[in-house]
């Protein structure tokens, strides 16, 4: 899990790319999850989805500070 201070070091690209990777990552546990009927591990699970969230916080705050600077 990254801290939202490791993420605010990167680009809006690196952002991006990340947080499809993490999305990808999530949807492959669930899927085995659903598929082998085996109980994923809820601590990663929770985490992925922490880090999404800090993830899409960031990159919104970044489109905010945009605007701002160009509005």
């Amino acid at each position: 899990m990254m801290k939202a201070a490791e993420l605010r070091d990167r680009s809006a690209e690196e952002l991006r790319g990340m947080y499809e990777e993490t999305r990808q990552e999530l949807f492959m546990l669930n899927v085995r999850k659903d598929v082998a009927d085996a109980a994923a591990n809820p601590l990663k699970v929770r985490a992925l989805r922490r880090t999404i969230a800090r993830i899409k916080t960031l990159m919104r705050e970044q489109e905010l500070e945009g605007v701002k600077r160009h509005g």
